[in-house]
């Protein structure tokens, strides 16, 4: 056998052997740590869940899920960050309403599209927002509060974490439902209006079940309703506000997804860890604790549930002629 005959055979079996071991050729994913990026900082709601799932990703991959809170800029910051990332499943996005929906919706400009610029991987939990009034105020029920404003119309405040927030939108689809009129005053963030609330200076909000609970003992803040479509599986006896406002509907969510082009394997593989993590008994106790309702999903899924609650969102916003500097 000739010098380039001997060659060309040990080339054609170095090939041979290689796509007989792929593992050879590249390492499977993950090999290597994972950026879970949070567009909040630390201490809130989107900082238990995203430790919650790093954790129990890093169990399920064999990799240490590291999470990097980058909030600012109404969680665009974080998600503008993670769209441009290398898609190659080593960065990945606690992707949320705020990010992906609220903020384009409203028609902030960001360095991202939320339809073309990530890879749905999956939802994680749903958010319960939950419509509470101060302790002061002589009504009990949903409908009572709705009979209550409408025979005082303008008089009445509710307040949000900021204009174009889910908790904000949740107060206009109220008043475009039942009629009713009340002076939207926007926070920057949900502490100051918690405080506000409690010291009587804001009548009513939409704020997430876990950070009104411990104040409803004491008579201070009444819950009359989430904005969830169902009842809560760890709340039961707590009405929805769609039962006394038909068609009222304000789930905000929180779920994984990485930059757009990252491999089919891996969101497929990503997608598939997420929801056995969701299944869980313990988790789904341990969310349902917090106020959150652990969900599960295809990455279309997901898809589905971004493209139309950002349609829902902009019809809200167009005819309610909300912009970002308004106040209403």
């Amino acid at each position: 056998m000739t010098r380039t005959a001997s060659l060309c055979a040990a080339v054609l079996a170095l090939a041979g052997a290689i796509a007989a071991n792929p593992v050879h050729a590249q390492a499977p994913y993950p090999n290597r740590p994972v950026r879970l990026i949070v567009p909040y900082p630390p201490g809130a709601g989107t900082d238990f869940t995203a430790r919650e799932i790093g954790q129990r990703l890093t169990e399920a991959l064999g990799q240490q899920v590291v999470v990097d809170n980058r909030p600012g800029a109404g969680a665009t910051l974080g998600h503008g960050l993670a769209a441009k990332a290398a898609p190659d499943g080593y960065t990945l996005l606690l992707a949320t309403t705020g990010g992906m929906v609220s903020s384009p919706a409203l028609g902030a400009k960001l360095v991202y599209d939320p339809l073309t610029d990530f890879a749905p991987i999956g939802i994680a939990v749903y958010v319960p927002y939950s419509f509470v009034i101060n302790g002061s105020l002589p009504v009990n029920t949903m409908r009572e509060f709705v009979e209550y404003a409408k025979a005082r119309p303008g008089k009445l405040n509710f307040g949000s974490p900021g204009i174009g927030t889910p908790n904000h939108l949740g107060g206009v689809m109220l008043m475009r439902l039942t009629g009713i009129e009340m002076m939207h005053v926007p926070y920057k963030g949900g502490g100051p209006l918690l405080t506000d609330m409690l010291g009587g200076q804001m009548h009513a909000m939409f704020l997430s079940l876990l950070q009104v609970l411990p104040h409803v003992p004491s008579g201070r803040l009444k819950v009359l309703g989430v904005g969830h479509p169902t009842r809560l599986r760890g709340a039961p006896d707590l009405p929805t506000v769609a039962e006394a406002v038909p068609g009222f509907s304000n789930p905000a969510w929180w779920g994984v997804a990485a930059p757009a082009r990252t491999s089919r394997t891996i969101v497929a593989k990503l997608n598939a860890a997420l929801n056995r993590i969701m299944e869980s008994p313990e988790v789904i106790q341990r969310f349902e604790a917090n106020g959150l309702e652990a969900a599960t999903s295809t990455p279309q899924g997901f898809a589905d549930i971004i493209r139309s609650d950002l349609q829902i969102w902009r019809k809200l916003i167009k005819e309610a002629n909300i912009t970002a500097d308004s106040a209403s």
